[in-house]
């Protein structure tokens, strides 16, 4: 309801609409006292572990706005039967036209020609850069950011490979993508960009080793999820001049260490978690969130429910 009131509007009629009062992720000790007596949770990146599902005993449903559901412990969700939902897709082109913006940024060093401007220089030969036009790009993960991205770099005459769990033939014919294992991919590609989930599996995908395997001119781009990247074999191949640069949008922690040395390093471009941060892409979060509710309170079953197990347990708190 920050940027845009669709969402609020569609959910005013249903009940009393409780705020967060701090204007932030809550903690779960803090979520545990706001949720205590609502019968539904629209949530952003606050902590909904065990403890805030054994203390919300009323709660049905954590919407959660957003894709991301590693804030939210799903098994815990399930054994007290609550739903969990999110908004997938709806962010996709918004996040995609991030990470290219921090493509060109890196290839064009616009935030430090920015910056010398600014500071009433002139020093137009020392940011000579480069053209994204002809160069490899290798997306890590191809769900609907992936695809978003792969478009528009094909529109801007990149080579595109990728690698997901599942290889899709009908979009490498639609798109002209090619297959690659990630250990291929990484060796082979002027550019990587990250579009995973955080889990088990891919937390710390790509560390030392990867990162050595990758062009010395290579780049990295990262607006998934921080865990995905281990973030100090990246300071350490930037400052070892291994990469020749790297874009995060997103963090191990959040907020991150500001004292952490990447956070020194003028060869990467960082953004505060804004790549979903459009008015357009907040709209359809907003009401895709809000309608996960309406639906849940209804005793219909909204269409992005994330921990589907939960349907079938005998401890579901709605009524279908």
């Amino acid at each position: 309801g920050r940027v845009v009131d669709d969402g609020v509007r569609l959910l005013e009629g249903v009940g009393e609409l409780a705020w967060n009062p701090l204007g932030r992720a809550l903690t779960s000790r803090e979520l545990q006292g706001f949720l205590r007596d609502v019968d539904a949770a629209l949530l952003g990146n606050d902590v909904c572990d065990r403890a805030v599902f054994e203390s919300a005993e009323r709660l049905k449903v954590v919407s959660r706005h957003g894709m991301g559901v590693d804030a939210v412990d799903l098994q815990a969700a399930t054994e007290h039967g609550v739903l969990v939902t999110n908004t997938p897709h709806v962010n996709a082109v918004a996040v995609a036209e991030h990470a290219l913006a921090l493509m060109l940024g890196l290839l064009r060093r616009i935030p430090a020609a920015d910056a010398s401007v600014k500071a009433g220089r002139w020093e137009g030969l020392k940011f000579m850069g480069g053209e994204l036009y002809g160069k490899t790009l290798g997306i890590v993960g191809l769900g609907a950011i992936g695809v978003e991205l792969a478009r528009r770099a094909r529109g801007l005459g990149m080579n595109v490979l990728y690698v997901k769990r599942r290889r899709s033939l009908e979009l490498e014919e639609q798109l002209g993508l090619t297959f690659k294992p990630l250990k291929e991919l990484l060796k082979e590609s002027d550019i990587v960009s990250i579009h995973l989930p955080l889990t088990d599996e891919t937390k710390g995908l790509i560390g030392e080793e990867e990162i050595a395997s990758m062009k010395p001119n290579a780049y990295i781009i990262n607006t998934a999820r921080g865990g995905i990247i281990n973030l100090n074999a990246l300071t350490q191949a930037l400052k070892a001049g291994r990469l020749a640069g790297a874009a995060l949008d997103v963090y191990d922690s959040e907020p991150p260490n500001f004292n952490h040395p990447l956070f020194k390093l003028e060869n990467v471009i960082l953004t505060p978690h804004i790549a979903a941060y459009t008015v357009e892409a907040v709209r359809r979060m907003d009401i895709t969130a809000a309608e996960n509710i309406l639906k849940a309170l209804k005793g219909q079953i909204p269409e992005h429910v994330v921990n589907k197990e939960v349907l079938s347990s005998p401890n579901l708190r709605i009524k279908v």
